[in-house]
């Protein structure tokens, strides 16, 4: 996010209503069946059409070939680019398939190979230029994309079963969704360093990487509309579906680190100690020991102390657990920002990537302050990552949940612009968020959320936590402002102070309504601030939700639809 003066930048469902969701049950259960044999149909018609219309013609090739284009066309209709789809596909598809799965890993296939070619790029232009920030931008994009190839290859290999394994899956399909909806997030964010930076490479980037960001989008609209029906299951269905929770966390949480995460205390397997009375001394060399892309879980405690060190575990770290003394006793603490000349994606702290990313009881600080702009205490890109007893305190983009899905409980987050700000599909929960006093003619806009493409499953969750100020704050402050077209922000059951501007969000540029496609909504909140009102009157926004509405962003529906959540015993209200 730029400096505020630029303005630019980088319910509880109640008894009753539980009991007519259930009366409802079987009835929307044939509706469901019943539709998705409609939408296959829709998908497979115009194939079968063009068999019966041709059951005469000799010419079986051209029949089946035929056959293929219409297929082709009824799938790539439901995308947001049909022509890329279309053309890309039907150059793929040697076999004149009509399977629309097929089509599908076909789709997976052509965006992989458009964004492989472009691997090298960003290491071939910055041998081209001596401009610092340029190269600095470059550096962003070159993480990115590799991450976003990775999650093109864990799309493909999810889709390599057994013959006799249902490939579409509720859960697959939201880990597809999820994946495919990160792999865009990081293609997105090598623009927005570009733009960040006043790179003099944006237009050339931008233009190489079109196909590769359609294509990606191609492959997620197909994915998400075949079983949009289901996918879009509302509580009741999804408890019919998935069965009731037992704790109140994701499921993807497993009953080892609900262990972890319960004693306290658990067994590390490396201590870290500013005084030497542990394994070792830096955060840093307890990460050198960590085994990559390991399976089993790593624990790593970090006895009390502030560690003045950046870290950063790139997706080879996988099932990393860090505790600490306590949120205001074991602290990494960083100072880079954007004013010194680091993207907003490198000034982090802490930033993760590996999957299964677990911290507890630790705190993150950015202490370069408001005047140096953008400045990260934390980024996390980490599929199923947890954060329990932490807090983030920093100034401007204090966390930053960059993609794919993640969980925060019981945390401290301070700051200033857009100081919860990403594109991951992230709750949080029983959380207290503390906006601050900014530098001068700023306004506070607590989050910014980076959706671009309707059908990525991301946004921001924010359930029964505690807003209100860090300080004497006097500035205008607002729940948030829409970063990109299809931003998602849901404030629900929270307490909102009276300090909130009565208009309750901000426009990304002033005086310019943003767009209708935007998701912004609150739902049961309290506190002086909570009075909807005088809010804004723009389309994508909704003052009130339905009990069914809201809970599509609760925990269980949001980011638990994969059961990755509440095998850990960290409590979580899972309505």
């Amino acid at each position: 996010m730029d400096n505020k003066q630029s303005f630019k930048g980088y319910g509880k469902v109640n008894h009753g209503e539980e009991q007519a969701f259930h009366r409802k049950s079987r009835k929307r259960i044939v509706i469901i069946v019943v539709s998705i044999v409609i939408l296959l149909a829709v998908i497979i018609g115009a194939v079968a059409g063009t068999v019966i219309n041709k059951r005469n013609n000799k010419d079986s090739g051209e029949q089946e070939q035929l056959s293929s284009a219409q297929s082709i066309k009824a799938v790539c209709t439901q995308t947001q680019y049909p022509e890329s789809c279309s053309s890309s596909l039907s150059a793929m598809d040697e076999s004149n398939t009509t399977d629309p799965e097929e089509l599908f890993k076909l789709s997976l296939q052509v965006a992989l190979s458009s964004l492989s070619g472009l691997s090298s790029l960003p290491e071939t232009l910055m041998k081209t230029t001596d401009n610092p920030n340029d190269k600095e931008a470059l550096k962003v994009c070159g993480t990115v994309l590799n991450d976003a190839i990775d999650n093109l290859h864990d799309s493909i290999s999810s889709m390599d079963v057994k013959s006799s394994e249902k490939v579409l899956s509720l859960k697959k399909i939201d880990d597809l969704r999820t994946w495919l909806s990160a792999s865009l997030t990081n293609q997105q964010t090598c623009l927005d360093s570009l733009e960040e930076m006043d790179s003099t490479f944006l237009v050339q980037v931008k233009s190489q990487m079109q196909n590769s960001t359609e294509y990606t989008s191609n492959s997620l609209a197909i994915v998400t509309k075949i079983i949009r029906i289901l996918a879009s299951l509302d509580i009741p269905i999804h408890r019919k579906l998935l069965g009731e929770m037992k704790s109140g966390f994701p499921r993807w949480v497993v009953a080892g680190d609900r262990r972890l995460l319960q004693e306290g205390r658990p067994t590390p397997d490396v201590t870290v100690a500013k005084d030497g009375s542990g394994d070792v001394t830096t955060i840093n060399d307890a990460m050198a020991k960590v085994p990559m892309k390991s399976k089993n879980r790593f624990v790593i405690y970090i006895k009390e102390g502030e560690y003045l060190e950046n870290v950063v575990l790139n997706k080879s770290f996988w099932n990393v657990m860090i505790y600490g003394d306590g949120m205001d006793k074991s602290i990494i603490s960083g100072s880079l920002n954007k004013v010194d000349g680091v993207g907003t994606f490198n000034t982090a702290t802490l930033g993760v990537s590996g999957k299964g990313f677990i911290a507890m009881d630790m705190g993150f600080k950015n202490t370069a302050g408001g005047i140096k702009e953008q400045a990260v205490a934390m980024r996390s890109s980490s599929d199923f990552s947890v954060f329990y007893r932490c807090s983030f305190d920093a100034f401007q983009d204090t966390l930053y949940p960059h993609s794919n899905r993640q969980f925060y409980r019981e945390c401290n987050v301070t700051g200033t612009v857009d100081f919860i700000f990403g594109n991951s599909a992230v709750v949080l929960q029983n959380c207290r968020i503390m906006p601050r006093q900014p530098l001068p003619n700023q306004f506070v806009t607590i989050t910014a959320q980076g959706k671009t493409d309707p059908n990525e499953n991301s946004g921001i969750s924010i359930q029964k936590c505690e807003i209100t100020p860090l300080n004497n704050l006097t500035a205008p402050t607002y729940l948030g402002r829409p970063w990109k077209d299809y931003s998602t922000t849901v404030i629900m059951q929270s307490s909102i102070g009276g300090f909130l501007n009565p208009l309750g969000w901000a426009e990304w540029d002033r005086g310019v309504e943003p767009p209708s496609s935007i998701f912004y909504a609150e739902y049961q909140n309290s506190g002086e601030g909570s009075a909807v009102d005088k809010r804004v009157s723009w389309s994508g926004y909704k003052p009130s939700l339905t009990s069914s509405q809201a809970a599509k962003f609760n925990v269980r529906s949001f980011i638990d639809g994969a059961m990755w959540l509440p095998q850990t015993d960290v409590d979580f209200d899972s309505t």
